[in-house]
């Protein structure tokens, strides 16, 4: 087998080529300009043909040049495709909550999985619809709810459902009665629940209502009224002071935040790394 050229030769002789500037290729290479004009001499010495012309004004490729730095190119693709092939990709785990969990409480707190899993690279889904393990090729969703949720599925408590009252502080503040504050609904409709619980009347004059509840959360936060919304999805804008729990008290409502999967003998690595993690902040109260 014929000897192949020096590595550092044709990486040199690459560089050059394109920027036709033994300065420039230098400085990719975290070399001397010197170092690679030599490279290339030596380069042209082991293939016996002039590779560049040398100027007053610079480097241009000679016609044999140009040919073979296509063909130089061209290699050096193959062989970084090569690699990278190599190398596993990150394990991607795909987990399905809703708009509200994702945005509230999922997202705000990713940054945390990051360093605990940097080799899971996890897609979020966030859907009010009941995804399906097999249908939708999820791996894992957070859904409110109560056991049994089927023979093939494992499920984990995260948190309790306890939806509280919350305004802005400016609004909190105004001085106005609770009865009378404007009350902002989602699709739960918890308001009459809420209200008759603790014996009150709604006052409040028109409502505002929406879809989802993250856009109740955020209508509040812009201090549009009070909004109804689980503890753990506001838990972040309460610490932060965008939001305060006002009202007499709280509502329990059945169905909590579980974390749902597939039974072990169907899972991968990569969704326990999850499940560990969801459910040790879940214990250590990152609500």
């Amino acid at each position: 087998m014929m000897t192949l050229p020096p590595l550092n030769g044709l990486k040199a002789f690459e560089a050059a080529g394109r920027h036709l500037n033994f300065r420039l290729a230098a400085e990719e290479l975290g070399v001397s300009q010197g170092a690679v004009a030599q490279q290339v001499r030596g380069l042209e010495g082991v293939v016996g043909v002039k590779l560049f012309e040398r100027r007053s004004k610079g480097i241009s490729l000679t016609a044999s040049g140009r040919g073979y730095h296509g063909r130089v190119v061209k290699a050096f693709d193959t062989l970084r495709e090569a690699t990278d092939l190599l190398r596993p990709d990150p394990a991607t785990v795909q987990i399905s909550a809703t708009p509200s969990f994702a945005s509230k409480w999922l997202i705000p707190n990713l940054h945390r999985f990051s360093k605990a899993a940097p080799d899971v690279d996890l897609r979020i889904i966030a859907t009010e619809k009941v995804s399906s393990f097999h249908g939708d090729g999820i791996d894992l969703a957070i859904r409110h709810g109560e056991p049994p949720f089927g023979a093939s599925i494992q499920a984990w408590r995260l948190f309790r459902n306890e939806v509280i009252a919350v305004a802005a502080p400016s609004l909190a503040a105004n001085g106005t009665a609770f009865a009378e504050l404007p009350k902002l609904h989602d699709a739960h409709d918890l308001w009459p629940r809420y209200l008759a619980m603790h014996g009150l009347d709604n006052d409040g004059g028109r409502a505002m209502r929406f879809t989802l509840t993250v856009l109740a959360i955020d209508a509040a936060i812009a201090g549009q009224g009070v909004a109804l919304a689980s503890r753990v999805l506001v838990a972040q804008e309460l610490r932060a002071g965008r939001l305060v729990e006002i009202g007499p008290g709280t509502l329990e409502v059945p169905g909590d935040f579980h974390l749902l999967a597939q039974r072990p003998a169907r899972r991968l690595p990569a969704v326990d790394k999850v499940i560990d993690w969801l459910r040790s902040e879940a214990e250590e109260g990152c609500t």
